[in-house]
């Protein structure tokens, strides 16, 4: 097995490297072909990624309401490792980190000036899509996805005591002996790519929007000089907190992200439109639950479909890109939770914080709309790294809030990346639960490449066909997931039906 955890290794480093490389020394080539992947991968597979995103939501509610929901993820006496609170910072902060951010204020003004296609824009009609796209984004959906992972890796490592492995959730369907060789070999290779892929966007989109806040607080240039600093700093510390363990560096810093997120909230709460902000959380979340199958399902077979191409793929792609990434970490950290305690933390609980998030910020952007005009919200819009400290430019305590924000992003993107060093290592290490430092070093320092390599390659466009073309491989092996953990419970039943109620 530590041959098999070489070979991974070796080749997702390999494979890393000449991405990293192309995207640096060939920029234009690389751009091309990635436009060109993600065209085909949007236009041709877009019903795919719908019909498997609301097929985990599905799969993840129904486990958790089923006789299977008191499955233990551990031995039947283990306790959670870590406090509640703790908990949900640590997998709030992995799972979405510095996308809230940047996508707070920039998203919903987005969506208002270019809503899908039927409405018309800047109406408010387009104000209530808007906010509803924003909710159904950052809701129940990519929790779900990542608790598919999750789930199946918290029952292999801690009840079957099976390596911490995207292949070894394949035991119960392929066997043991087939997960050992090319194919086991195979998949934790798309899983590491996939991990890359999905963290290299977010690092390259924190680069970005820390190096404008800078920029608009302070003049620091925003030039790609300015993007290496930044990612230079930041890789020394995340790749320092990583190599330091979850229990010292990650929880630490998962728990200053919780603090600081809490506080912008309330002070954007304090100085924002307080009575739409509660009318935006109340109506657009009645919205979100009763057009819920609608916006999950909702193709165009006759008409254009670039906004849902442009967003919505965009999405469940990045999500399905995060997802082993994500799923593994919030495994490793889940060890004694029930199978619906799991369930039902990774799903509701972040999504609600992700709800309330754009309910505040959303409604800081929107509540300018007639104020600033659609010229000033296009702009706005065409830059979303900016359109953040443009708005609370507008509000009181608008540069505090700018500050903490700036300083928000550089722990999330700490924290993200902190965490993906460490499931790489696992991923690279036959899924040692405490993978070698040596190794977390080379991950830490590749993520940053590569983030760096796709940003100069095309900037915030590269990053996000990046997330789409490593995550359409993902989509079938997560589809076998569901399968696979299913399997697996209902052996679990008959060998052990005292544990299932």
């Amino acid at each position: 097995m530590e041959n098999k955890g070489n070979t991974v290794f070796i080749v997702s480093v390999v494979i890393s490297v000449i991405i990293a490389a192309w995207g640096i020394l060939g920029s234009e080539s690389f751009g091309n072909v990635a436009n060109a992947l993600m065209q085909w991968v949007t236009v041709n597979t877009g019903w795919l990624y719908l019909l498997s995103m609301l097929v985990f939501v599905i799969f993840a509610l129904v486990l958790a309401f089923s006789r299977y929901g008191n499955i233990k993820l551990g031995p039947d006496d283990s306790k959670p490792e870590f406090k509640t609170i703790s908990w949900f910072g640590m997998l709030f902060g992995a799972g979405m980190g510095i996308g809230l951010v940047f996508y707070g204020i920039a998203e919903p003004i987005s969506h208002y000036i270019a809503p899908i296609e039927g409405i018309v824009p800047s109406s408010e009609e387009a104000a209530r899509f808007a906010m509803r796209a924003s909710f159904v984004h950052w809701g129940i959906h990519p929790w779900a996805a990542y608790s598919i992972i999750g789930l199946g890796l918290a029952y292999t490592q801690f009840r079957k005591n099976r390596p911490g492995l995207i292949s070894s959730l394949f035991i119960p369907l392929i066997g043991e002996k087939r997960v050992a060789g090319p194919i086991g070999k195979i998949i934790d290779i798309f899983a590491v790519i996939a991990t890359i892929a999905g963290v290299a966007t977010s690092l390259g989109m924190g680069t970005m929007q820390i190096n404008s806040g800078l920029s608009y607080l302070f003049k620091l240039p925003n030039n790609v000089t300015s993007w290496f600093i930044i990612i230079l700093i930041i890789t020394v510390i995340y790749t320092w907190t990583a190599v330091s363990g979850i229990d010292k560096g990650i929880n630490f810093i998962s728990n200053l992200n919780l603090i600081l997120a809490f506080s912008c909230v309330v002070i954007a709460v304090i100085v924002g439109p307080k009575v739409m902000m509660a009318n935006t959380f109340t109506g657009i979340t009645g919205d979100y639950i009763n057009q819920f199958f609608k916006d999950s399902l909702s193709i165009d077979p006759f008409g254009s479909n670039k906004w849902l191409q442009g967003w919505r793929i965009f999405y469940w792609a990045w999500w399905i890109a995060w997802a082993p990434f994500v799923g593994t970490f919030i495994a490793r950290i889940s060890k004694g939770r029930t199978v619906r305690e799991f369930i039902f933390g990774v799903i509701l609980a972040p999504a609600l914080a992700s709800l309330i998030w754009f309910s505040v910020f959303g409604s800081m952007g929107l509540n300018l709309r007639h104020a600033l005009g659609t010229a000033k919200l296009t702009e706005m819009a065409g830059h979303p790294e900016i359109a953040l400290f443009e708005v609370f430019s507008r509000y009181p305590l608008g540069i505090i809030l700018s500050i903490l924000t700036i300083i928000l992003l550089c722990t999330f993107f700490i924290t993200s990346a902190n965490s993906a060093t460490f499931v790489l290592s696992m991923f690279s290490q036959n899924g040692d639960l405490n993978p070698s430092k040596k190794k977390m070093f080379i991950w830490g320092v590749l993520q940053a490449v590569i983030a760096f390599a796709l940003m100069i390659s095309g900037g915030l466009k590269a990053l996000q066909t990046a997330s789409i073309a490593a995550a359409f491989p993902f989509i079938f092996i997560m589809l076998a997931i569901c399968l696979s953990i299913l399997k697996a419970f209902k052996s679990e039943k008959k060998t052990n039906n005292k544990n299932i109620i």
